[in-house]
């Protein structure tokens, strides 16, 4: 005798996306990272693909938007820059 079980999965997610009015800032997107013996690990959406695509990448912040406007025009997300420098990371400008 054998028995079936049936299982429905529903995955939702939400995402407040930030046009960024409020607080123009440029910050600081991890892309991913590359383990010591290995290749290349993606984290996520890459700012390149944020701007072609039109998707959301996230700061390391937290801050969740779509990138479109030119990140030299703004001054460094100081949460973006304290969490970089905490990680031993050379920061422009930092």
């Amino acid at each position: 005798m054998s028995t079936q079980l049936e299982q429905d999965l529903q995955v939702t997610q939400s995402t407040q996306l930030d046009d960024g009015d409020h607080e123009r800032f440029t910050h600081i997107v991890l892309e991913g990272y590359t383990p010591k013996k290995g290749d290349f690990v993606p984290l996520g959406n890459s700012v390149v693909e944020g701007i072609i695509n039109a998707s959301a990448v996230t700061a390391l912040c937290g801050k969740v938007w779509v990138p479109g406007r030119d990140p030299q025009k703004y001054p460094l997300c100081p949460t973006c820059k304290e969490i970089a420098e905490g990680m031993g990371w050379s920061v422009p400008g930092g």
